[in-house]
């Protein structure tokens, strides 16, 4: 990797194609970093492994945007664009608590271990549903016709939205993937769009409740956790907004950097085909590290004056922690800039840290795990249909994606 000379240049098409190098001039030069995003906001950039997992669990740094200034027209340039004028701001991504402790209660009863061990069967339905789709073809765009749909048909069976309105919630999820780094109305208007879909379909559960995430919130709402309407329409939209995005980039990132090192995962193959999948766990966690679906946490504001890595934050300032740079941080990982699914020391903070760890990080790591395992089992000779320069990334700010993702095989 050349870490460049002198201060690089953030946030642009090359920065976003490989943005490592410059992170790596970051680490070492300018840890806490102040720059304009492009956005016109101006924040902090946190970028060491020490530093960013300390300020991941710091109450300073709240988590509401009301401690942010807003700007000269008394609109915030931070968040979700259309969560404001959706009211889908009572959600776990901005909220501290006490109001994200029982928000987050109520909703971590459908993240766990045995809710994901009993939805296993239907992630591995759903994958090989999709693959079937094009596996006679020998050709397919793994993010458009794999990656994509996966985690949105998950999402919306765990939500317990029906079938027949999930081909909606797939546009919706998809202006938002197309727009996330453009203009941003595009996304304010699939915002909402789905929230006015969100109301009306919680009003349609109170009729006719089942074993779904939705219809569990209108029971603990209806019990005595006053859970609002708002408050249950919000938590619905992130959960598929944070959801779906994490684990297209979770199998994007990870297929197509697979690809790129074909000794490692010859390796892997290996293993899968003796019946092992020790090293495919361990893989995961390490394709998480090398290249995450997240490349920066989501919003901080200091609500009073601290210091992070010896500068000083002012009170209202606005922290990024960059989970990308901390995850290649030498001082913390050995050969940071080396793929090694068999790492064993991997406190990755690819999913977060502290009371905001990612909650739907169980359901990312099951659909990872089933995609890459049923792609290499069934499509064993897969490779880059493309010129990996021709490759183009995404240009949001906190996720890290592929816009495509062109792949060949044999057909079966």
């Amino acid at each position: 990797m050349n870490v460049p000379n002198t201060a690089p240049e953030l946030f642009t098409w090359e920065f976003a194609t490989d943005p490592y190098p410059a992170y790596a001039w970051l680490r070492e030069h300018s840890p806490v970093h102040w720059t304009k995003l492009p956005s016109g906001v101006e924040a902090w950039l946190v970028t060491r492994y020490t530093d960013a997992r300390q300020a991941l669990a710091d109450g300073r740094l709240s988590k509401n945007p009301a401690h942010h200034a807003e700007d000269a027209h008394g609109k915030s340039r931070t968040g979700i664009p259309g969560e404001r004028s959706a009211n889908l701001m009572t959600h776990l991504l901005n909220i501290d608590p006490p109001d994200h402790t029982r928000l987050r209660r109520l909703v971590s009863k459908a993240f766990t271990p045995r809710r994901i061990a009993q939805f296993a069967p239907r992630v591995q339905e759903l994958t090989d549903g999709l693959i079937d789709r094009f596996a006679s073809t020998g050709e397919a765009d793994l993010i458009h016709d794999f990656a994509f749909p996966l985690p949105i048909y998950a999402i919306c069976d765990l939500l317990g939205v029906p079938a027949e309105d999930q081909d909606d919630f797939r546009d919706w999820a998809g202006m938002m993937i197309r727009h996330g780094g453009g203009p941003r109305g595009g996304v304010a208007r699939s915002v909402k769009k789905m929230r006015g879909y969100l109301a009306e379909l919680i009003h349609r559960k109170r009729d006719a409740l089942s074993d779904d995430l939705i219809s569990g919130l209108i029971r603990a709402s209806d019990h005595g956790e006053h859970l609002t309407e708002n408050e249950a329409a919000a938590m619905c939209f992130v959960l598929l907004f944070a959801g779906f995005e994490t684990t297209i980039n979770l199998i994007g990132n990870g297929v197509h950097t697979l690809l790129h090192h074909p000794e490692q995962r010859a390796v892997l193959q290996a293993s899968l085909e003796r019946g092992e999948h020790e090293l495919l766990d361990a893989g995961i966690e390490e394709l998480l590290r090398f290249d995450g679906p997240v490349e920066l946490a989501t919003w901080r504001y200091a609500t009073q004056p601290l210091s992070i890595g010896g500068q000083r934050i002012a009170a209202g300032d606005p922290v990024l922690v960059v989970l990308a740079a901390a995850d290649r941080d030498p001082a913390r990982f050995t050969e940071p800039d080396t793929l090694d699914l068999s790492r064993r020391d991997n406190q990755h903070l690819g999913y977060g840290h502290g009371i905001h760890y990612c909650l739907g990080a169980p359901l990312a790591r099951l659909e990872g795990r089933t995609a890459l395992e049923t792609l290499m089992r069934r499509l064993p000779d897969l490779r880059l249909a493309a010129d990996p320069a021709d490759l183009r990334w995404r240009g949001g700010l906190i996720m890290r994606g592929l816009r495509s993702l062109p792949v060949e095989f044999t057909a079966r």
